[in-house]
C-alpha cells in the first residue's frame, strides 16, 4: 500500500485528489492539509511514502516544503511530487533542485496523477510531458556542452546506455525492455551511476546527462 499525503490550499482540489487516489487498491491517503507548515509537520509525523504538494500555499510554499522534506541536506528524504497550475520554468527547476521526484500540472488528468504517485513510490520520476521537453532543452543549454564535473570513475558502456534512457524519460521497466536487462540489473546500474556522479535520484541523473552533453 502506497501511503500519500496531500497538501493544497483548495479543499476541492484535496477532495478530488483523495477520491482519485483512493479509487486505487494500492494507494491510501493518510492525510490532507491546507498549508505548507502543516504539510511539513504531518509528513514528519506520519512518514508517508509520497507527498503531493501544491506550490502556492500559505505559511510555506510547496517549493520550500519540498526543500525541507527532500532537499540536499535531508538525511532521510521524502518522495515529493509537486502538482500545480503553474508550469513556470523557475518553479520546475527549483522543485527538482529541491529534491522533487516529479512535477505535474493539475490538468494532467487522473491517470497521470496516479502514475506519478506510483512512479515516485518505486523510485522513478514523472514530469508532465509538456514540461519535459522544455526542461530538457534548458538542461541541454541549446545543445552546447556545459562545464560539468566528470566522475573520477568513468561510467561503463552499459551504465551510459541506462543514463541515456533515463534522460529520455523512460521508467526502469521501459529501460529493461529496451536494453534487454532485468529490472534488478537496471536498478543496480542506476545505483552505481548515482554513486559515481553524486546524484540523489533519477531526475538528477537525467539533468547530468543533458548538462554534460551526453544527449547531444
Amino acid at each position: 500500500m502506497i501511503r500519500v499525503l496531500i497538501a493544497d490550499d483548495q479543499s476541492m482540489v484535496r477532495t478530488g485528489f483523495r477520491m482519485i487516489l483512493e479509487s486505487q487498491d494500492d494507494i491510501e491517503v493518510v492525510a490532507d492539509v491546507p498549508d505548507g507548515v502543516a504539510a511539513v509537520g504531518k509528513a514528519r509525523e506520519l512518514r508517508p511514502d509520497v507527498c503531493l504538494l501544491d506550490i502556492r500555499m500559505p505559511g510555506l510554499d510547496g517549493l520550500e516544503v519540498t526543500r525541507q522534506l527532500a532537499g540536499p541536506d535531508v538525511a532521510d528524504p521524502f518522495k515529493v511530487v509537486v502538482v500545480t497550475t503553474f508550469d513556470l520554468d523557475e518553479y520546475v527547476h527549483t522543485a527538482l533542485r529541491n529534491g522533487a521526484s516529479g512535477f505535474l500540472l493539475k490538468d494532467a488528468g487522473p491517470a497521470l496523477l496516479i502514475e506519478a504517485v506510483r512512479a515516485a513510490a518505486r523510485g522513478d520520476a514523472l514530469v508532465s510531458p509538456q514540461i519535459t521537453v522544455r526542461l530538457l532543452k534548458h538542461f541541454n543549454g541549446g545543445g552546447a556542452r556545459r562545464d560539468v564535473e566528470q566522475p573520477k570513475e568513468p561510467l561503463t558502456a552499459r551504465e551510459l546506455d541506462v543514463v541515456r534512457a533515463t534522460a529520455r524519460g523512460l521508467t526502469n521497466t521501459e529501460i529493461g525492455a529496451e536494453l534487454f536487462l532485468s529490472l534488478s540489473t537496471v536498478k543496480t546500474h542506476l545505483a552505481a551511476v548515482q554513486g559515481k556522479i553524486g546524484a540523489r535520484n533519477r531526475v538528477e541523473i537525467a539533468a547530468w546527462a543533458w548538462r554534460s552533453g551526453l544527449m547531444d
